[in-house]
């Protein structure tokens, strides 16, 4: 007889149940930190990065980072709706979308303060170009006017964004005609207006950026080589996608070293916690470990039981903080996006590749927690131990 059954281990946490729910408690805290800091880091690739197709590419001056810093001019736009890996539509047109983007001002409803929010405009192109858009309420702005839509997320957390209503901003009052989801997308944090009426409004001669439909997937090399073969086009070329995965990176980077941070130090606490917990039991089972290696278990059951205890005890607490956090899928966060300035909501989300990583960090801190008070009893002599019983 070597091995200690494994219903062992769970009558042993059974009968501790007070000390078991209490350090698990902990453990589970530590994790639901540590769940809720990646769910909230891919909510917001999740966002951004849905945000794009695959299909479109962006164009941006060069060097710039943002849509903010970004100019393109009329002779440039026009340049780049005559390359062939520009896809056409039914009437021989280019699939093409000259987009204006300005950052305004606007009072949050639950503060009363003012925010930054990013202002679209763009021709009717634009909307069709971006398939996961929607209008759930009201309808499309008319080209030449001064109407607007505002995106889901916009419609909810500022005023004067309902049906009917108006916004001042560049010296002109803007009529909300209509309300759109984007598939929570980072578009639902926009306000789209007519890109002419708004060049004129912000007074500008020049365009923020450009989204081209292409030929197909496989036809952004040749695109990008197009533009980079044409010396009138000092301009950048990117999958949609990709450049929106690239203007999460700086809040992304935030969160996850900031998320971890906290984590790694709360996970000290409740190593700790699990070490006291199984040093206490270990002391209080003195003659029972004495008894153990009396009727012949060795010293490596006897470790191997009590480590199976602490995984257990974290694993138990694990299940409970991942099932907690889980239901903050139910919840919108609104912050700032460090690359446009302007402000983004976006959601926790739980993905099967954070169900991994927290698992197996909570048996990490099962592991290091229980390791040595498990060890300290593998190491009682027999004697030693039935005396002291």
């Amino acid at each position: 007889m070597t091995k200690i059954p494994v219903s062992y281990v769970f009558r042993n946490l059974w009968t501790r149940k007070m000390t078991t729910l209490l350090t698990a408690g902990g453990m589970g805290l530590v994790v639901f930190v540590f769940a809720a800091v990646l769910m909230l880091d891919a909510g917001l690739k999740k966002t951004l990065i849905s945000t794009g197709s695959r299909e479109n590419a962006v164009l941006l001056r060069a060097a710039a980072q943002t849509e903010v810093q970004s100019a393109i001019t009329r002779d440039q736009a026009s340049l780049v709706e005559t390359l062939p890996a520009v896809a056409r539509g039914p009437d021989g047109g280019p699939l093409a979308s000259r987009e204006t983007l300005v950052l305004i001002a606007t009072t949050k409803r639950d503060t009363g303060k003012p925010a930054n929010v990013i202002v679209r405009g763009l021709p009717p192109m634009g909307l069709a170009l971006r398939a996961q858009v929607r209008i759930v309420e009201g309808r499309a702005f008319r080209p030449g006017s001064s109407e607007i839509l505002v995106g889901s997320a916009v419609a909810a957390g500022f005023d004067g964004t309902g049906i009917g209503e108006r916004l001042r901003f560049a010296g002109r009052e803007w009529t909300v005609v209509g309300t759109f989801e984007a598939g929570k997308s980072g578009f639902d944090s926009e306000i789209w207006g007519d890109a002419e009426q708004m060049l004129q409004a912000f007074r500008r001669s020049q365009f923020s950026s450009m989204v081209v439909r292409l030929s197909g997937e496989d036809a952004f090399d040749a695109f990008k080589a197009q533009v980079a073969a044409d010396q009138r086009l000092n301009l950048d070329v990117k999958r949609e996608p990709d450049f929106y995965a690239d203007q999460s990176r700086a809040l992304s980077n935030f969160i996850s070293y900031l998320g971890i941070t906290l984590s790694i130090i709360f996970s000290l606490g409740a190593m700790i916690g699990a070490m006291i917990t199984m040093y206490a039991a270990v002391a209080n089972r003195t003659g029972e470990i004495g008894t153990l290696r009396a009727l012949g278990f060795r010293r490596s059951s006897i470790l191997a039981a009590f480590l199976m205890e602490s995984l257990l005890l974290s694993l138990v607490g694990g299940l409970g903080g991942l099932v907690l956090a889980s239901f903050l899928q139910a919840f919108t966060i609104t912050t700032m996006n460090f690359q446009s300035f302007s402000q983004l909501a976006f959601g926790f989300h739980l993905t099967p590749g954070i169900v991994v990583s927290t698992l197996v960090f909570t048996l990490a801190m099962g592991f290091v927690g229980g390791f040595l008070p498990s060890l300290r009893a593998a190491r009682l002599e027999i004697v030693d131990a039935l005396r002291a019983a």
